[in-house]
């Protein structure tokens, strides 16, 4: 059985689209051949647009004509759930996703083998996320550094890293929102999760440029942003992992480039949350309200002292 996740209609209308509201909340469908494009027959998992749970794959999904993305079966049968659905003088099955409950559309009995079924979901309700090439070996990297909307460029931009995403980690509440961390009463902080290929990415890179782009010698706040969710730390995924990222603290710390002592945290990795979508690539999305808080939260002046020009 999966978490819940419940939130009100007013948090469910600041992280979703007004479309994505109406499909996923309100029960709507949009208008066939009009849905966003679903890639075609790239590799990757389709998820619920509102809490992020694996709902389809690329292989289960197939051409119906009727208009809306169509898969034979679902990823995991725990994933999604079923309602009765009487509306329209017609006798349908409502598909929903088992974890927020949200709104997908409705499956069919005349669907292809070996089911047999036919998953009629909106595009509006899904997102998807591309798979990575196969037979690499991936590891993940977690780090908490302040704003995390500040964290993923940099991360993105590097050779090996094949997914970044930005949530929130090391505290002890199940499904946190983001209005929920920012009150200070999750334990959680602000982190981005990268996954990664070691063959082409070291640890030892991820870790340079997550010191290039924090204050390390700020507790519990990065810049414009003051609060637990804001503190500094790397939260380490193996042994391995903690053994480099200490050797690496140590090293900074006996730099000479701060004045006070380093406090970034070393912790042990925990439950990840992803963050609601609309935080996800938050520069990309919203370049200059990104732009505008970036440039005015202290951070360039910051680096290019500890740094000097283009160091961070």
């Amino acid at each position: 059985m999966v978490d819940k996740v419940i939130k009100t209609d007013e948090e469910w209308k600041k992280i979703l689209t007004p479309e994505q509201y109406n499909i996923t909340r309100e029960h709507g469908t949009e208008p066939a051949f009009c849905g966003l494009p679903t890639k075609g027959h790239t590799k990757g998992v389709y998820t619920c647009v509102g809490c992020g749970t694996d709902l389809f794959v690329v292989d289960y999904k197939f051409e119906s004509g009727t208009g809306w993305p169509s898969f034979w079966q679902p990823i995991d049968e725990a994933n999604v759930g079923y309602t009765e659905d009487n509306n329209f003088g017609m006798r349908r099955v409502e598909v929903h996703c088992a974890r927020c409950q949200g709104h997908l559309g409705h499956v069919f009995d005349d669907g292809p083998p070996p089911t047999r079924k036919r998953y009629c979901i909106n595009s509006r309700a899904l997102n998807f996320v591309p798979a990575v090439m196969e037979g690499a070996h991936l590891e993940k990297a977690t780090f908490a550094g302040g704003c995390f909307w500040c964290m993923q460029p940099f991360f993105d931009r590097l050779k090996g890293v094949k997914r970044t995403q930005v949530g929130y980690t090391g505290g002890h509440t199940k499904n946190p929102t983001y209005d929920e961390v920012c009150s200070g009463t999750t334990g959680h902080a602000e982190a981005i999760e990268i996954t990664y290929d070691p063959a082409q990415a070291s640890y030892e890179q991820l870790l340079n440029i997550y010191w290039h782009n924090i204050d390390p010698t700020a507790l519990n706040s990065q810049f414009a942003d003051h609060g637990t969710q804001y503190r500094t730390a790397v939260f380490y995924h193996s042994e391995e992992q903690k053994r480099i990222a200490e050797e690496s603290k140590e090293k900074l710390s006996a730099s000479g480039r701060f004045d006070q002592p380093v406090v970034s945290e070393i912790v042990p990795a925990s439950v990840f949350y992803p963050a609601e979508e609309h935080h996800q690539q938050y520069y990309k999305k919203n370049a200059f309200r990104y732009n505008m808080y970036h440039d005015n939260s202290g951070r360039h002046e910051f680096f290019e002292k500890i740094w000097g020009k283009g160091g961070h």
